[in-house]
């Protein structure tokens, strides 16, 4: 199975040796698509170089600072066009541990559409968080679960696996999240296309180097768009029970 790992990155000189070297011991037979958006530090040019002495790594160069959904539907794409038969989402920082990456391509191989690598079923953890931040978590879990039908503990999580099958069966161009709305958007779409989801345990650490990108934007457009999208969703299902009960 061909694999392509897309690495989204701005400003990540401090780890993308380490990341692109560990994905390279973990799945050794892996393609790496790291996506740049611009990075003043370095970051493009330094994944070029390492490219060269590891093979299989390309760089996409993109003009500014795009978001995070942008830049995966963009790699995704790539790999599409590529003939990728799977296509890995991590974050390039280490907070996604390279070592998890066979447990979370091995299941495409079994009939699997989707695997999202889990801080919420039983062997995941997160063992930095405090208590608020894993309440924020939990609770936009259980919010998006309740308002969008997912029967999925891990919505939100970042590290996962398509088949490229599943992700030709949906719109990528009309998927417009970033961030924790776009992993929420596309579980829903996905299931909605009728994907076979499985979740894998994963130990989520925050990263060590660099700068963080998560911010309280991100958090509430994700919780406005998992409104908005159950509401869409409640409506859709009114009209249906109306139309049953004009038939009757």
């Amino acid at each position: 199975m061909r694999v392509l790992v897309v690495l989204p990155t701005y400003n990540e000189v401090e780890n993308i040796q380490n990341v692109l070297q560990a994905v390279r011991e973990s799945l050794p037979e892996a393609s790496v698509l790291v996506v740049d958006d611009n990075s003043p530090d370095g970051t493009a040019d330094l994944a070029e170089k390492l490219g060269e002495q590891l093979g299989r790594i390309e760089v996409m160069r993109r003009p500014g600072k795009s978001g995070l959904g942008s830049a995966y539907r963009d790699g995704f794409r790539f790999g599409l066009e590529a003939g990728y038969e799977a296509l890995v989402e991590m974050d390039s920082d280490l907070s996604h541990d390279p070592k998890a990456l066979p447990s979370l391509v091995a299941p495409l191989q079994t009939g699997h559409d989707v695997v999202i690598g889990s801080r919420y079923v039983p062997g995941g953890a997160i063992p930095d968080w405090s208590l608020s931040r894993r309440l924020i978590s939990r609770g936009g879990n259980v919010f998006a679960a309740f308002m969008l039908g997912l029967d999925v503990k891990d919505s939100t999580a970042g590290y996962r696996a398509y088949s490229s099958a599943i992700l030709r069966r949906i719109d990528l161009d009309s998927i417009r999240a970033d961030s924790y709305g776009f992993q929420i958007e596309m579980t829903y779409r996905t299931l909605a296309a009728g994907a076979r989801i499985k979740e894998v345990p994963i130990t989520f650490v925050d990263r060590t180097l660099g700068t963080s990108k998560m911010s309280t934007y991100t958090v509430l457009e994700a919780f406005a768009l998992v409104t908005w999208w159950g509401v869409q969703r409640a409506l859709k299902s009114l009209a249906r029970q109306a139309r049953r009960a004009r038939r009757t």
